[in-house]
Parts: structure tokens; sequence; C-alpha cells
């Protein structure tokens, strides 16, 4: 069985994570232990709240070499809400920016919508090569709770990612795929089936 670890760092929904990995076929252990977690076959650095208390929860944990080794070492790492934020460049709330994880190329800034935060369910728009969305019904929709995003596709891109956008306000980065790394901005063990459909297409990469 495939072995997955839910980083705990002291921010996430690691339990629901946890039972949504299960479900989806993954022996799944939540844990702090970064030695736990660079030997797995899978990560998943979950995230709640802010940015800037991620990113302080991620360094007091001395977490960020072992998933940038891993990211560098071609081992998967999966990263969700907040959890996808941190891997970019920056992130910037309320005119404080906070150097994020540097994996990924962008910032994240607020979302530029009348309505905020943006919750409930929402679709997407997956390319053609997402291998993560492999399957997913056309109008299949996925559930969000954040107020910041990244909109810069095109620097994306252009690193090589595989980008899936969303729109709530402006068009953001609903997921990301390059190489080792993934990532969603919504909440796939919130997400009901389609959330199941992209966590069997995450193992299945492992």
């Amino acid at each position: 069985m495939t072995r997955v670890v839910v980083l705990d760092y002291g921010s996430g929904n690691l339990r629901s994570a946890e039972r949504a990995l299960q479900r989806a076929g993954a022996d799944v252990t939540v844990t702090d232990d970064l030695a736990a977690a660079a030997a797995a076959d899978g990560l998943v650095v979950p995230g709640v709240g802010a940015f800037a208390a991620c990113m302080a929860g991620i360094e007091a944990l001395g977490a960020g070499p072992v998933i940038a080794d891993r990211v560098a070492a071609g081992r998967p790492v999966l990263g969700i809400c907040v959890g996808m934020q941190v891997l970019f460049s920056q992130g910037e709330e309320h005119g404080v920016v906070t150097k994020g994880l540097g994996l990924l190329p962008g910032t994240v800034t607020r979302l530029a919508a009348t309505r905020l935060p943006h919750m409930g369910w929402n679709t997407l728009r997956p390319p053609a090569d997402s291998t993560l969305f492999a399957g997913l019904p056309e109008g299949g929709r996925f559930y969000f709770v954040h107020s910041y995003a990244v909109a810069d596709v095109a620097a994306l891109t252009a690193a090589g990612a595989v980008v899936t956008t969303s729109r709530h306000g402006q068009d953001f980065v609903a997921a990301v795929e390059r190489g080792a790394l993934s990532a969603a901005q919504f909440h796939p063990e919130k997400s009901a089936d389609t959330g199941a459909l992209l966590l069997r297409n995450w193992l299945a990469t492992l």
C-alpha cells in the first residue's frame, strides 16, 4: 500500500485529509517527523489560515528543506490550500510580504472580488494534459475557502507547469502540476466525489 505522510506543522485540516486519503487507498500517517516525511511515497502539505503563520510553522519545524529536497529528487509532494500557497515565491497579506518556499514562481495576493472569502463550490478549467483531473466529469465542482491566490498563469506556464484555473472576481490558479510537485487551492478532502477522484489520480502517480 502507498505510504503517505500528512505533514503536521501546526496548521491544516489534518484529520479530514487523513481520512480522505485513507478512503482513496493510501496508508496515511499524520506526523511532524521529518524523517518520515522524507521517506514516505507521497508527502501532503496542508494549510489553513494566514500565509505568514503557515510559513512560520514550517520554518519552526525545519520542514522547508525536506519539502524542497523531495521535489528536487522527483519525489511527490501535494500542497493543499495555504499548503499550496507557501510553495510560491512569496505571499502578501495586509501589506506585509512573507517569503515562501520558492518552489513555484509567483506571488499570492488578495483576490479582486467583491465577496470574500471565496467560500463554497466552484468549477475549474483543467487543461487536457492534466494528470490530477483525468476523468473529471464536465462541470465537476470543488470546495474552496480562501481570500488569496496566485493570478500569474503565464509565469507558471513558462516554468513548465500544467495550470488549472478557476474564477471568483478574477481568474486565479486553482491547481498546479510540475514534475513531482502538485498543488490545489481548493480542499480535495472536502470536495466529495470530485476530490476523491483527484486524490486517487495523485496516489496513482506515487
